[in-house]
């Protein structure tokens, strides 16, 4: 069984989330040399391609190694705010992405305050190195203040920092190292942010956060398994914050995303 890290992308608008996912997909061997993708693959709403900014979260994955890394993008204008609180329940750790000449904005407050408050392990990336009028220091000096005023615990303001080119595919633990892929940013992923706890031996529970829906199959839930394990055609029962049974139903598929699709699966 691959090992799993859930993580969060988070940032503002802009600041290059969404392109930094589409070189992670492709460097990862998610998709094939030759098949023809879009770039902002995660931007699949009409209103996200004109506009060039994510509203919807949405989920990926991608597998390096026997490490199974499930991303979740998410909307850096304030106005989708309480989609992204929704969200960061799933994840178990975030990259934050800040602009390396325009350093921490209001929207990045906002999520890291959200992130920060749940316990959430971050890791710090400046993004767009490439630019003449970057302030690196600055800005991580910003980032610091910005932790501590939030209230970060001792080992959140030990944040690692990665420096970033996302639209060109690179990213380093130092300007100095060859800057020629994502390896040192898999590598923190996978070294810094925890694995997902969960006591498979308990019944099953699972939290929905998204909702979706499909002509064919019916509703479809996007959420985390919290306990146990669950298999199709298995009879579930949904409850309301209080606790209370709602509805009575069954497990007709279990799908795992697999880069941008989602795949089916027997058990999980």
């Amino acid at each position: 069984m691959s090992q799993l890290r859930n993580i969060a992308i988070i940032a503002h608008v802009d600041h290059g989330k969404t392109t930094l996912i589409d070189a992670m997909l492709h460097q990862s061997g998610t998709f094939h040399a030759k098949q023809q993708t879009n770039d902002r693959i995660m931007d699949s709403n009409d209103l996200e391609k004109e506009r060039g900014i994510t509203i919807l979260a949405k989920c990926t994955s991608l597998t390096r190694g026997d490490v199974r890394i499930n991303v979740v993008d998410t909307p850096g204008h304030a106005d989708f705010g309480g989609e992204v609180e929704r969200v960061l329940s799933m994840v178990d750790g975030v990259l934050l992405l800040v602009d390396a000449a325009e350093g921490p904005l209001p929207q990045t407050k906002f999520v890291l305050s959200k992130a920060l408050s749940l316990g959430l392990k971050p890791i710090v990336i400046l993004n767009k190195m490439d630019r003449h009028d970057i302030e690196p220091d600055e800005t991580l000096n910003n980032m610091f203040d910005l932790f501590d005023s939030l209230g970060a615990n001792d080992e959140q303001l030990d944040f690692p920092t990665l420096y970033a080119a996302g639209r060109d595919g690179w990213c380093v633990r130092d300007m100095a190292d060859p800057k020629e892929d994502l390896t040192a940013l898999f590598e923190l992923i996978e070294t810094h942010i925890p694995a997902p706890q969960a006591d498979i031996e308990q019944p099953f529970s699972f939290l929905v956060t998204m909702i979706d829906a499909d002509p064919y199959l019916g509703r479809i839930l996007t959420g985390k398994i919290a306990t146990g394990k669950v298999e199709v055609n298995m009879p579930v029962v949904t409850l309301n914050l209080s606790g209370e049974k709602v509805e009575q139903g069954r497990i007709a598929k279990i799908l795992r995303f697999d880069g941008v699709s989602r795949d089916p699966v027997e058990t999980a």
